[in-house]
């Protein structure tokens, strides 16, 4: 059988690329100018421009055309690759510590030691936590604006999980899920894994925009909106209140699930209530301790409508059959004693530190996010690719995530996330001149 004539296009823009012929950043021809140099009709043009985008060698850009990508660059842009290779100055993830946490660490292990219940832990939990500790997250939570019962809290192994058990316990693979156009990585892998269709919410400069989510309604059966008002990752809005009523009348109107991420939340000073506080019976309030506290714990909680809690319980059964009970025990025994209050206060404060830092040494650039958050957004200029200068500060030995994992639909921005929260203050001082430098020396 003779091999498709636009096979071997494919074939040859990919050895090209391959080889060097086609530097990244190259702009490829249009698809008409392609399908009349290679004799080809349009659609099939086409066609060949998107194998060569599926096999992540190109990339197009409405309005702008369609471009070879930086090869080197991992297809998950560094994202999700949590090992950073030793010398490696880390401005993708977040690992906000503080002094002093290990010994807090040591102090905790002890006391729990010398508790009476300590051979309870050995033993499995209740798949949503044992009720004692799930009244102790609800007090938690009434410093967050929400007054939800012991019965409505469980309790799981991260804000991560607790979005996974979420969607595996109220939607089904095909359910179309509204999600802002920039949004949380995590989320949309977890969508991948559960085979649900992602719709992009356009953003505007203030935040996304509702009048499209109302639009997007009318014209598809959207199951569910996933939100983030309170400290946006990766953009750092909160979200005001008049926002917030509108997206709960959206959901009473349309029969919607809200998931409320909060993983950012304690960030923001006197936030308006949560979407949780407007739409209570429709509303899945989701956080942890990761980042308040520290990543290695891996406990965080649901709060959610009591009609939904035995069904997100077999979820948590499903996948870790309880949160690990000394962990438990350990946040627990820090929320009632102060611990994660104070915590947070000082981590408030070590943010708009590093905020201030930052946005001092990335001076002349295009920077958004909130005064209080441990990442920036940065805009890259016009001419500058951001998978360019993703390698260029890879080879100084400096990670960053571009927008590709936190954007839905296209056009895909070409803009940094920076994470300030894991590099000692004048490392990471160091590193964003660094960005600065290979942004600057592209817009040239």
């Amino acid at each position: 059988m003779p091999r498709a004539r636009y096979k071997t296009v494919v074939d040859t823009f990919a050895n090209d690329i391959a080889s060097g012929a086609l530097p990244p950043g190259t702009r490829l021809p249009t698809h008409r100018q392609l399908a009349e140099q290679q004799g080809l009709a349009l659609v099939t043009a086409s066609r060949v421009y998107a194998e060569l985008e599926a096999m992540g060698l190109v990339s197009g850009e409405t309005g702008r055309g369609t471009f070879v990508r930086e090869i080197a660059l991992p297809l998950t842009h560094g994202v999700d690759q949590q090992a950073t290779a030793a010398g490696m100055l880390d401005l993708n993830f977040n690992y906000p510590a503080l002094p002093g946490q290990a010994q807090m660490l040591r102090t905790g292990l002890r006391q729990l030691a010398l508790s009476g219940d300590l051979e309870a832990l050995l033993r499995y939990q209740p798949h949503a936590g044992r009720l004692h500790e799930r009244a102790c997250m609800a007090r938690h939570l009434i410093d967050r604006g929400l007054a939800v019962s012991a019965e409505q809290i469980l309790i799981v192994s991260g804000a991560q999980h607790g979005l996974a058990a979420t969607v595996m316990a109220l939607l089904k693979p095909g359910d179309v899920v509204a999600v802002d156009a920039l949004t949380y990585s995590g989320f949309k892998v977890i969508a991948q894994a559960h085979r649900l269709e992602l719709v992009p919410i356009p953003l505007s400069e203030t935040g996304p925009d509702l009048q499209a989510l109302e639009t997007l309604c009318a014209k598809r059966r959207i199951k569910a909106v996933y939100a983030m008002p309170t400290l946006h990752n990766p953009m750092g809005w909160v979200l005001d209140a008049a926002w917030r009523r509108r997206l709960a009348d959206i959901a009473q109107a349309h029969d919607l699930l809200l998931i409320e991420d909060a993983a950012y939340a304690f960030l923001a000073q006197n936030p308006p209530a949560p979407l949780q506080t407007l739409a209570p019976d429709r509303t899945v309030y989701i956080s942890g301790f990761s980042k308040n506290v520290a990543t290695g714990l891996r406990v965080g909680y649901i709060a959610a409508p009591l009609k939904w809690v035995a069904s997100i319980e077999r979820a948590i059964r499903a996948t870790t059959w309880n949160t690990p009970g000394v962990m438990t025990a350990l946040v627990c025994g820090w929320v009632m004693d102060g611990t994660v209050e104070r915590l947070e206060a000082e981590k408030r404060k070590d943010a708009m530190s590093r905020n201030r830092l930052a946005r001092k040494a990335l001076a002349g650039l295009a920077v958004i996010g909130h005064p209080a958050s441990y990442f920036l957004w940065l805009p890259l200029p016009e001419e500058v690719r951001a998978d360019q200068v993703a390698v260029a500060l890879l080879a100084q030995d400096i990670a960053v995530a571009t927008a590709e994992p936190f954007a839905v639909g296209s056009p895909v921005p070409h803009a940094l996330r920076l994470a300030l929260g894991s590099l000692e203050p004048g490392a990471l001082t160091a590193a964003l001149h660094k960005v600065r430098q290979v942004i600057l020396n592209f817009a040239v």
